[in-house]
């Protein structure tokens, strides 16, 4: 294959950090990098196969003679800068929630729907990192069982609030720890900048703004990207999404009727079969999906599958992915292959 240039908008930050391993890590063909960040990232390094590229500021000439453009920067970012790109005929691949419910915009996950590729039109969205998680392992068993609506408890790493969210639970842990040490009463709250709340030792069933419904944006983008991507736009999917004090992966905790009978075993040996995904369903030997196994990993890990005894063909498991992987980088670069 010949060389593409690439540019990535938000090289810096952990997504764009990512981005760039996972691209060295495949060989996808790069002829030239761009890296491109903010007016603070403007004099910045990032390493790429050996070499120290610095980082550019983000321009409407950034995309001058660019094949590839990935956006990592965030919605209003791209909402600025991926007409840009597009204008420049740089075929986008963006990360945000800007345009991913865009009808004329295919939002893609390369193991479901990757056909949908086929019909962009310079632009193709990258599904929420949570959303992608969980429909590595709904996926086919909806195939073979047909999904009718689904309930889910996502369990949600700090990491997927970028490098602020990191450094906020390392600093309230060793802040709780030296109170420990000092003998001072427990049950005290660090100060919290990035949440509304400490993080540390905390759940906080709170991810992204409040909508009038009850939901949050995060839980309201679950049943709506899984309608597009899964073109199933009856598809009803009743989501509760938690911060947990975990560094780096999602999990998702899923209950899912289905049209047909299904059992645990039918459910076991499609999910051995599913790309991208590893079955760990061995209970009694302690061996289930956990972040800390999939930290790192390309594939997501589902386990826990169980009869679910509220519904009539129903299935509960439990599915674990590294969501700045799957959910991000590794989802982007897999729509790039594929392109």
């Amino acid at each position: 294959m010949r060389g593409y240039h690439i540019a990535v908008v938000g090289a810096t930050g952990a997504a764009g950090t990512e981005l760039l391993r996972v691209l060295e890590r495949r060989n996808f063909p790069v002829a030239t990098l761009r890296a491109i960040g903010s007016v603070r990232s403007v004099g910045k390094s990032v390493s790429f196969r050996g070499e120290s590229i610095r980082v550019e500021k983000l321009a409407d000439q950034s995309f001058d003679k660019i094949d590839i453009a990935f956006f990592s920067a965030g919605s209003d970012v791209s909402r600025d800068y991926v007409p840009v790109a597009c204008q420049s005929e740089a075929i986008t691949i963006d990360k945000s929630s800007a345009f991913r419910m865009d009808p004329r915009v295919p939002l893609v996950v390369p193991e479901i729907n990757a056909e949908d590729v086929r019909r962009h039109r310079g632009l193709i969205a990258n599904p929420n990192c949570t959303t992608t998680v969980m429909l590595m392992a709904l996926y086919p068993l909806h195939r073979a069982f047909a999904v009718r609506r689904v309930f889910a408890v996502s369990f949600q790493a700090v990491s997927g609030s970028g490098a602020r969210g990191v450094e906020e639970l390392a600093r309230q842990i060793k802040e709780a720890a030296h109170e420990l040490e000092s003998d001072h009463q427990p049950g005290s709250t660090p100060p919290a900048t990035v949440y509304p709340h400490p993080i540390a030792f905390n759940l906080l069933p709170h991810i992204d703004s409040f909508l009038q419904s009850g939901y949050t944006k995060e839980e309201a983008k679950m049943q709506e990207e899984a309608r597009k991507i899964m073109h199933l736009p009856d598809l009803r999917v009743s989501a509760t999404c938690v911060r947990v004090p975990v560094y780096r992966a999602h999990s998702v905790a899923v209950s899912a009727e289905f049209e047909c009978q299904v059992s645990v075993e039918q459910a076991r040996e499609v999910l051995s079969k599913a790309p991208g995904l590893e079955l760990v369903d061995e209970p009694q030997s302690n061996r289930y999906p956990m972040p800390l196994s999939v930290a790192g990993k390309d594939n997501c890990q589902v386990g826990r599958v169980r009869v679910d005894c509220a519904f009539e063909n129903g299935l509960s498991f439990w599915v674990s992915g590294d969501q700045l992987l799957k959910g991000a980088a590794l989802n982007a670069v897999q729509i790039a292959e594929f392109l």
